[in-house]
Parts: C-alpha cells; sequence; structure tokens
C-alpha cells in the first residue's frame, strides 16, 4: 500500500470500516510510514477531539490512538491463527477421509 492509498483508508480505519486484507495491508503501511501515522494521528485527534469536546470529558488522544492500533493488531493475530486452526482441521478431515477410502478398498 502507498501512501495516497492509505490517506484514503484513514477516515475508513477510524470508522472501523476496514476488513481483512485492506486492515493489513493498512496497518503494515501505518507502522512502517512515519509520515502516515502522523496523518492518522492528526486525524485521530480532530475527529475524536472534537466529539470529546462536545461531551466535555478529558481525554489523552495519543495514547488512546495507540490503544487503539495495538487492539486491532492484536485481533489480526488472533484472526490469522484462527485460519491456521481452521485449515488444520480442514487437512485433519481430508487425511482421516482418505484413510477411510484406503481401508475400505482394502477390506
Amino acid at each position: 500500500m502507498d501512501c495516497k492509498e492509505a490517506n484514503k483508508k484513514m477516515s475508513d480505519f477510524l470508522n472501523d470500516e476496514l476488513s481483512g486484507r485492506e486492515l493489513k495491508n493498512f496497518l503494515g503501511h501505518i507502522s512502517c510510514c512515519k509520515d502516515c501515522k502522523e496523518e492518522l494521528s492528526i486525524q485521530f485527534l480532530v475527529q475524536e477531539g472534537m466529539a470529546r469536546l462536545e461531551d466535555g470529558k478529558t481525554f489523552d488522544l495519543k495514547s488512546e490512538l495507540d490503544r487503539q492500533l495495538a487492539d486491532v493488531e492484536r485481533k489480526m493475530v488472533f484472526y490469522q491463527w484462527l485460519h491456521y486452526l481452521v485449515y488444520g482441521v480442514e487437512i485433519l478431515a481430508i487425511i482421516t477421509i482418505a484413510a477411510i477410502i484406503v481401508m475400505v478398498l482394502v477390506t
């Protein structure tokens, strides 16, 4: 993903509208690109800051953005492991079916 594409996806990320490969590519770019991470921070500060000012609550938006990015990355790792588990179960099922077929043909 390049900077132009990442900038287009920032509002979708902040509104929790990215999923799957888009989210993975976006997070990968943000973690490597200082300029895009700074732009994401600015957009987050503006979006969340305006909402919080209306509520009158105190806030530490920098920490919240860092926490949100970390949470999303943990979810991505969890879903990746979940996919590996599903693939493992599928492979085990195929091996079991093949073994049953071999046993039936041998007898």
